[in-house]
C-alpha cells in the first residue's frame, strides 16, 4: 500500500481532471441504472401473464432511487414522469417510446464514457512522464559506485520496461477502475433496492470472488519480480553486444551472441509463462463462481416467482443488474492481475528512487569560489569495497598553473586520486581542499564547474558537432564554438563535413575518427574553460599522425590551468612540473623527470621498461 499512496502523490497536481472524470464516470453509472429502471414495465408489458401474480409488485426505478438519494426535484424527477407517461400508454408504443429512450440513453453513456475515459488516461500519462523524469533525473543523481554495482541493462529495463508496466495500469486500466467502481457501487445498491432476499443469496458467494481474485494477485506480484530481472539481464546482453559490435564481428561470433541473447530470453518467457498461467486462471475462476450464483440466483427466483411472492418485471431487472455487476466484477478482477503487475514494477521503481546517493551535496554547502591557490590531498585514503584499500594515506599539494603527472602500474591508484577530485568518489578518509575548503562543503555543480576532463574513453552523443562542443549550452554563440573548435585543431575536419558544424556524429560519436573526436572533446574543454584540468590518457589510443595533433590541441589546453595528466606512456609527460609515482596506492616518488630518473628508483624503472618496449617495437 505504501507504494500505491506514493504512486498516488505524483495525482496531486492533477485533482481537477480526476474529479470530471470521476463525475462522468458516476454519471454513465446512473444512466445505466436508468436502462435497468425500464426493463420492469417493459417485461410486465410483453408478458401479460405478469399481470395475474397476486402481489403488489413495486415500480422499482433507478430515477425514484436517485430521487431519494440525492432529494428535491429537477431532472430526475422529470425523467420519472415522462418514464411513467411512457408505461401508462401501454401496448407497442410503451415499446416504441422506451425504445428510442434506450438509443437516447446509450447516446449519454457513450458521451460520459469518453469524457471519463480521456481525462483519466490524459492524467495516467502525466504521471508517467513526472516519475519517469524523476527516476531519471535519480539515477543521474548517483555516484559512479552506483552504476558500477548496477548494469546498463537493469536501468534500462527499470525506465522502460518496468515503467512501462506501470503506464498500462495508470494510464488505461484507472480509466476501467474509476467506470467500473461506479457500476459496481450502483448496481449493488440498485439489487439491494429491488429485491434485499435475492441479493442477500448472491452476497453469501462474495468470498468466493475476492479470495481468488487476492491469491492470484499475490501470485502474480511475486512472478513480475523475476521476469523483471530476467529482462535486464536480457537487456544488459544487447546492450553489451550492440556496444562491442566490431569484436563480436572480428571474432565471428554472431551466432554465439544470438545464443546467448535467445537463451535470456528464453528465461524471461519461462517467467512470463507463469504469469500467464495464473492470468488465465483467473477468468475460469470466475466464471465458475459466476456459474454457481447463476444456479443459486435461478431456484431461488423460480421457487418465489412459481408461489406467486415475485414480480417477473422485477426479477428480470434485478437480473439484468447482476449480469451487469458480475460483468463489472470480472473485469475488475482482470484490471487486478494488471495491477499486480504494476504495483511490482512501482516497488521496483521506488526501491530504485529509494537508493542512498553516495556523494551529494551537504546541508548547507557553498559556492566553491573560483579557484585561485592551490589543491591539496591530505592523507587521503580510498577503497571501492570495504576492507579493500586503493589509496592509502596520499599527501599531495599542487600549486594553480602546475602540470601534475600521476604515474604508475595498472591498479596503482592514478584514475581513483583522480576520479576523487571532481567527488565521483568521496574520500573514505582524510580531506580534499581546493584553496583551503573541503569539496565535500561546497556545491557539486561549483566544484565540477571549476575542473574539465579529458578521458581515453571519448564519449560523444548521437547529435551535431555544434551541440556535442557546447554540450547543454545553448546559449554560446557559434562563433565561441569555432573559436574552441580552432584551438582544438579541429576547424579544418569539421569545415569539411557535409553540414559542417551542424552535421551529425552518429552514436557515440563513430561517423568520425577516432583522433577526430578526441579533438572534438578537446574543444569541448576548451569552450569550457575550467581552471582545472583532468587528462586521462588523452591520446593512447591514437596513432602518430592523430597524437601529434591531438597534443597540439592539448598544448592550447592546458595553458594557464593547473592539469592532473594520468600517463602510461612516459615519454608524453617529460615536461611535467611534477611527477607522483604511484605504487599500491600511495606516492613513493615525486619529482621531475631528471631528478627521478637519477634516483635509480620506481620511476627509473618504469621508464626503462617502457623506453625497451618501444625500442624493441620499432625493431
Amino acid at each position: 500500500m505504501k507504494d500505491l499512496f506514493r504512486l498516488l502523490r505524483y495525482a496531486r497536481p492533477y485533482l481537477g481532471k480526476l474529479a470530471i472524470s470521476l463525475v462522468c464516470a458516476a454519471l454513465s453509472a446512473l444512466v445505466i441504472l436508468a436502462l435497468l429502471s425500464l426493463v420492469q414495465p417493459l417485461v410486465n408489458d410483453l408478458v401479460p401473464a405478469a399481470s395475474k401474480v397476486g402481489v403488489s409488485a413495486p415500480k422499482a426505478s433507478a430515477i425514484t432511487l436517485a430521487n431519494k438519494l440525492l432529494g428535491g426535484e429537477g431532472w430526475v424527477t422529470r425523467y420519472s414522469r415522462w418514464g411513467s407517461r411512457l408505461v401508462e400508454k401501454g401496448g407497442s408504443a410503451t415499446v416504441l417510446s422506451i425504445a428510442v429512450l434506450i438509443l437516447v440513453l446509450y447516446v449519454l453513456k457513450g458521451i460520459f464514457t469518453y469524457f471519463s475515459a480521456y481525462y483519466v488516461r490524459a492524467v495516467g500519462l502525466r504521471i508517467i512522464l513526472d516519475l519517469r523524469s524523476d527516476l531519471y533525473a535519480r539515477i543521474q543523481e548517483q555516484s559512479l559506485a552506483f552504476f558500477s554495482s548496477n548494469p546498463t541493462g537493469l536501468l534500462i529495463s527499470r525506465l522502460v520496461y518496468d515503467v512501462a508496466r506501470m503506464q498500462r495500469t495508470v494510464s488505461g486500466d484507472l480509466a476501467d477502475v474509476f467506470r467500473l467502481g461506479c457500476l459496481i457501487l450502483g448496481q449493488t445498491i440498485w439489487v439491494f433496492y429491488l429485491n434485499w432476499k435475492l441479493s442477500g443469496v448472491c452476497l453469501v458467494l462474495l468470498p468466493l470472488v475476492v479470495y481468488p481474485i487476492y491469491r492470484l494477485g499475490r501470485r502474480l506480484k511475486s512472478t513480475s519480480r523475476h521476469t523483471s530481472e530476467k529482462m535486464a539481464d536480457a537487456a544488459n546482453v544487447m546492450k553489451e553486444t550492440f556496444a562491442a559490435e566490431r569484436i563480436v564481428k572480428g571474432f565471428g561470433m554472431e551466432a554465439y551472441e544470438v545464443k546467448r541473447f535467445s537463451d535470456a530470453l528464453r528465461k524471461v518467457q519461462r517467467e512470463e509463462l507463469r504469469a500467464a498461467r495464473v492470468i488465465s486462471l483467473s477468468s475460469p475462476l470466475m466464471e465458475m463462481v459466476g456459474a454457481l450464483g447463476a444456479s443459486f440466483l435461478l431456484g431461488f427466483a423460480g421457487y418465489h416467482i412459481s408461489r406467486g411472492s415475485l414480480d417477473p418485471g422485477v426479477f428480470t431487472s434485478f437480473l439484468g443488474g447482476m449480469v451487469w455487476l458480475y460483468a463489472s466484477v470480472k473485469n475488475l478482477a482482470k484490471i487486478n492481475n494488471d495491477f499486480q503487475l504494476a504495483m511490482a514494477a512501482a516497488r521496483r521503481i521506488f526501491e530504485m528512487m529509494e537508493a542512498p546517493l553516495d556523494v551529494e551535496d551537504r546541508p548547507g554547502a557553498r559556492v566553491l569560489p573560483p579557484f585561485r591557490d592551490v589543491v591539496a590531498f591530505r592523507e587521503v585514503s580510498f577503497g571501492y569495497q570495504p576492507g579493500k584499500p586503493v589509496l592509502r594515506g596520499v599527501n599531495l599539494t599542487v600549486k594553480a598553473g602546475q602540470v601534475v603527472a600521476l604515474v604508475g602500474g595498472s591498479g596503482a591508484g592514478k584514475t581513483t586520486l583522480a576520479n576523487l577530485l571532481p567527488r565521483f568518489y568521496d574520500v573514505t578518509g582524510g580531506s580534499i581542499t581546493i584553496d583551503g575548503t573541503d569539496i565535500r562543503d561546497v556545491t557539486l555543480v561549483s566544484l565540477r564547474s571549476e575542473i574539465g576532463i579529458v578521458t581515453q574513453e571519448i564519449l560523444l552523443f548521437d547529435d551535431t558537432v555544434r551541440n556535442n562542443i557546447a554540450y547543454g549550452r545553448s546559449d554560446v554563440p557559434v562563433e565561441a564554438v569555432e573559436a574552441a573548435a580552432r584551438a582544438g585543431y579541429a576547424h579544418d575536419f569539421i569545415s569539411r563535413l557535409p553540414r559542417g558544424y551542424e552535421s551529425r556524429l552518429g552514436e557515440a560519436g563513430h561517423l568520425i575518427s577516432v583522433g577526430e573526436r578526441q579533438r572534438i572533446s578537446i574543444a569541448r574543454a576548451l569552450l569550457k574553460n575550467p581552471p582545472i584540468l583532468i587528462l586521462d590518457e588523452a591520446t593512447s589510443a591514437l596513432d602518430s599522425e592523430s597524437e601529434m595533433m591531438v597534443q597540439k590541441a592539448l598544448n592550447n589546453l592546458i595553458k594557464g590551468r593547473t592539469v592532473f595528466v594520468i600517463a602510461h606512456r612516459l615519454s608524453t609527460i617529460r615536461n611535467a612540473d611534477v611527477i607522483v609515482v604511484l605504487e599500491g596506492g600511495r606516492i613513493v616518488e615525486e619529482g621531475r623527470h631528471e631528478a627521478l630518473l637519477a634516483e635509480r628508483g620506481t620511476y627509473a624503472k618504469l621508464y626503462e621498461l617502457q623506453f625497451r618496449g618501444d625500442a624493441s617495437a620499432s625493431g
